[in-house]
């Protein structure tokens, strides 16, 4: 069995906790994830099977999409709701619609980030969390994310209150943490902040609405008929370019060979391509790294 299981993970488990979860129910050792969510985080975490695992970073490095909530008013150490405060201060003022509407839009674009202690970056071979828990602070790599969109989801024209609390939407770059993005749009403000909830709705192609939860899987299961969620690889790889060849291409593509670049200008990035056959994604190549009037495999995806 092999594909795309668009599934919806629920509180309270991690994703390796899913992938351990999915092995069992598909009886298949051959499982990986797409990108880590946190466990109190609910949404969509596609999950690769079988042949499906050589795309698993393809999905990962694609854009994600959020809803979440912002607090205004306390932060806290996980910068989300499971962490205990660090900083407290009571707003002595309201905030407008507008102004809140026109510090979302501040961050769209490329922002600089410096991940959570409470997160799973290496940092000299050790996660950021295992620094934490054991209570050692270390210097935190910052990184350049992108926010490509995001927007207010409140309808309510002024916001007022000891702590107050808006939802938002979100569309980002891979490596966002949005806790920190939660934290930022406090800081935009003037007061301490930390996210309170989150849901991812869409990574890569995958949307909310496509998602079966463990429940469904269960059900299927019982029925046998697992294999009617599993999805094509080729959803996985709908955001990269493709290119169609020829039945004598494919011989050769399936060999992984180097072939020559198909039509000069083409190909200008670095950006890797699909090489689509019969409708079956057959490998991912990209230009040569030192012949650029050449193509080479990044990954051959069929060989058979």
């Amino acid at each position: 069995m092999e594909g795309i299981l668009p599934l919806y993970k629920p509180k309270g488990l991690t994703s390796h906790d899913c992938v351990f979860k999915v092995r069992k129910i598909f009886k298949t050792k051959k499982v990986g994830h797409t990108g880590t969510l946190d466990p109190e985080v609910t949404g969509v975490l596609p999950i690769c099977i079988g042949r499906a695992t050589k795309i698993a970073e393809y999905i990962t490095d694609a854009g994600k999409a959020y809803e979440g909530e912002v607090t205004i008013g306390y932060s806290t150490t996980t910068e989300d709701a499971t962490g205990e405060i660090v900083e407290e201060k009571d707003l002595t003022r309201s905030f407008s619609k507008e102004e809140i509407v026109s510090i979302l839009d501040s961050f769209k674009g490329t922002i600089q980030q410096t991940p959570p202690m409470y997160s799973a970056v290496k940092v000299k071979g050790k996660k950021l969390y295992e620094y934490a828990r054991a209570g050692i602070e270390v210097e935190r790599p910052t990184r350049n994310v992108t926010i490509y969109d995001i927007e207010l989801l409140d309808d309510r024209q002024m916001f007022e209150g000891k702590n107050i609390s808006f939802r938002f939407r979100v569309k980002c770059s891979k490596g966002t943490y949005i806790r920190t993005l939660a934290v930022m749009i406090g800081e935009a403000l003037g007061y301490p902040a930390h996210m309170s909830d989150l849901i991812r709705t869409e990574s890569a192609s995958f949307h909310l609405q496509d998602c079966v939860t463990f429940e469904q899987l269960e059900e299927l299961k019982n029925q046998e008929r697992l294999s009617e969620v599993l999805l094509p690889l080729e959803n996985g790889l709908s955001h990269l370019p493709k290119f169609e060849i020829s039945d004598k291409v494919a011989e050769k593509v399936k060999n992984g060979a180097v072939l020559e670049k198909p039509i000069a200008d083409m190909f200008q990035s670095e950006e890797p391509f699909v090489l689509i056959w019969n409708g079956l994604a057959l490998a991912i190549y990209q230009v040569h790294p030192t012949k650029p009037e050449y193509i080479k495999p990044v990954k051959v995806l069929r060989n058979e």
